[in-house]
């Protein structure tokens, strides 16, 4: 069957957004607070997805070898956890990458019964997705949707009586601080059902060194990836951002356990942004945060379940420890408890 995508329209959900105008509040925002910063989420337009996609082939880069080794050989104990039902496979961000395909590849193998939707916000990225599974797997039903993460699911599970199979790969938790991790975590419990199973990535700590050769690579790609927020900013928003008079800082925060990335400028400058109306002054050497990359112990991880209302199955680990893939179940039967925490979790994340 072919493979299709849905734009979720105002009739289908009630939020909706202007996605220039956010973009243009955000560094409105970021760029008046003190320190400066812009959100890690603005990195992936079409040139940022590249240069990522170029940052996990790097040999310093050692997330996507070690998820890969995991997938390949804990993809049957992720099967299982679905259960023997026909089953959305779902995935949280629309890439056509080797850990999906491993996914998609091993399941449609096994013969499970699975339906496969991949949920993002852009449509060029599902477009391209879908037109490329559906060469490469013609009998794969793809459902794909444009659309925020949260809304999708509720948008899904009020048409399809199916159990939920979610995957949040790679270390994309880990660009949230606790108290916004909680508060994604607990929106995600929201949207999905008892009995979902969901599939997140951590990456653990381990060798300073090693952390620090990954965000700082040889190649300069990682410098690129970053300066391309700036770039992003001349092209959609009318910015005038010398590139040249900003360098790339990547350090590690033993306090906080997060990788940390930052773009410093060289000298005092005044930068103005036509969509914003107004100037920002940098002075020398100040820092523009554009990244957080906390590392997790196993320990942090169940404490992040336990206070979002998820039971943890399994933690799935690479040969060297490095990576995790955490198997949890959405336990929603005596939750009521949690209902307090999550006014406070939307109260601290605002």
């Amino acid at each position: 069957m072919p493979a299709t995508y849905k734009i979720l329209q105002s009739a289908d959900h009630a939020d909706s957004f202007n996605n220039r105008d956010a973009f243009a509040l955000d560094v409105l925002v970021g760029l008046s607070s003190m320190p400066k910063s812009i959100s890690s989420k603005y990195f992936y337009d079409q040139r940022g997805s590249e240069l990522f996609r170029q940052i996990s082939l790097l040999p310093e880069y050692y997330l996507t070898e070690r998820e890969l080794e995991i997938i390949e050989h804990h993809w049957s104990t992720v099967a299982a956890a679905a259960g023997r039902e026909p089953f959305n496979l779902v995935e949280l961000g629309a890439g056509f990458s080797q850990k999906s395909l491993l996914f998609l590849e091993h399941f449609a193998k096994a013969g499970l019964a699975f339906r496969y939707v991949p949920i993002d916000i852009s449509e060029s990225a599902m477009a391209g997705l879908v037109e490329s599974l559906g060469e490469r797997f013609p009998h794969l039903e793809v459902n794909g949707l444009v659309t925020d993460y949260f809304n999708g699911l509720k948008w899904l599970n009020r048409r399809h009586r199916r159990r939920n199979l979610v995957l949040f790969l790679g270390s994309s938790i880990g660009n949230f601080n606790h108290t916004r991790a909680c508060f994604f975590l607990r929106s995600l419990w929201n949207a999905l059902n008892h009995d979902d199973v969901v599939l997140i990535g951590f990456d653990m700590k381990k060798d300073i060194d090693l952390l620090l050769r990954a965000y700082n690579d040889s190649e300069g790609v990682t410098r690129e990836f970053n300066l391309n927020l700036l770039c992003r900013i001349n092209g959609e928003l009318g910015g005038n951002f010398d590139l040249s008079k900003f360098r790339h800082f990547g350090t590690y925060n033993v306090s906080s356990g997060a990788m940390e990335s930052y773009l410093v400028s060289q000298e005092r400058q005044m930068v103005f942004i036509e969509a914003i109306g107004r100037s920002f002054l940098f002075e020398p050497w100040e820092p523009l945060h554009t990244e957080y990359s906390y590392k997790y112990l196993a320990s942090d991880i169940d404490r992040l379940a336990e206070e979002t209302g998820f039971e943890v199955k399994q933690h799935l680990y690479d040969s060297r420890n490095y990576f995790a893939d955490s198997v949890w179940r959405v336990q929603k039967v005596g939750s009521g408890e949690l209902a307090s925490r999550d006014r406070s979790l939307t109260a601290k994340a605002g």
